[in-house]
């Protein structure tokens, strides 16, 4: 049985954004049952079989290698079957989480990631381990970043997911969008190229992007606007046809609702001369 290893740290005050406050290593062979941590914590199961229970997930069975999200003063239980399952862990806490979820890289509804691709994962763990030992400001701070790096690994395999015949990956559909973002946009033919609902398609590109297809098409246009605005010397009318948008008034509208300035105040702020 490999020994237990564990360090715990107390969180910087100046290091509210992303703190990591322990991490270890073990070979697990009893179930946590009915807890509740004060922070968030990862798992990663790198061999064995077992299960995890939370209240928005609900009860699944968990095969190594895969890791899972808890999150804190949530009630869980998760452990290994009879045989027990090499486990890694990380506690990590702070306000830079709150854009993480917002940015749907963690799901409480959706803590169970399988992983495609383990030996990154692991390596990963391995690090944040070796910067939490390192108990200077600058572990700290790796500590974090790696941590951040993990959860980034994570949301990538979970995006390049399998998914069922005929449904293209949401990633490709949104870069697709990107690149016609231009164009017209009737939704229904949009969603049905790619085997699916309109009602479908928006739902997933919430979950991808954080936006509908229209709002995402219109950031997309505005940020072609914004580089041809610093780029170019084109006039506010002639920008706004290029990003498909025929009434330069209704335009600038637009653009100062998102950017808080006018074209030209934007154009004069970031343009080198």
């Amino acid at each position: 049985m490999r020994e237990t290893q564990a360090v715990y740290r107390s969180p910087l005050a100046a290091a509210g954004g992303l703190a990591v406050t322990g991490s270890g290593r073990q070979h697990a062979r009893h179930a946590v049952a009915h807890r509740k941590l004060p922070s968030f914590a990862v798992v990663l199961v790198e061999r064995g079989w077992g299960f995890l229970d939370t209240a928005a997930g609900g009860r699944q069975s968990v095969g190594g290698p895969a890791l899972f999200w808890l999150f804190p003063n949530r009630f869980h239980s998760y452990g290994p079957d009879e045989n027990g399952w090499e486990e890694r862990w990380a506690l990590f806490e702070g306000s830079f989480i709150r854009d993480l979820v917002r940015m749907r890289l963690i799901a409480e509804r959706h803590p169970l990631v399988a992983l495609r691709h383990p030996e990154e994962v692991a390596r990963l763990f391995g690090q944040l381990h070796a910067d939490l030992m390192d108990d200077s400001h600058l572990g700290r701070a790796l500590a974090a970043l790696t941590l951040h790096r993990i959860v980034i690994a994570a949301a990538r395999q979970t995006r390049a997911a399998p998914r069922r015949e005929g449904e293209a990956m949401t990633g490709d559909i949104v870069e697709t969008l990107r690149g016609r973002a231009l164009q017209p946009l009737d939704l229904a033919d949009f969603a049905a190229e790619h085997g699916m609902s309109a009602a479908t398609l928006r739902r997933r590109f919430l979950a991808e992007t954080g936006l509908p297809p229209k709002a995402f098409q219109l950031r997309s246009r505005m940020d072609h606007a914004k580089q041809l605005l610093v780029t170019t010397d084109e006039k506010i009318e002639t920008i706004a046809a290029k990003v498909g948008i025929d009434d330069a008034f209704y335009f600038s509208r637009l653009f100062h609702e998102r950017e808080s300035c006018s074209p030209s105040q934007f154009r004069a702020r970031y343009r080198r001369s």
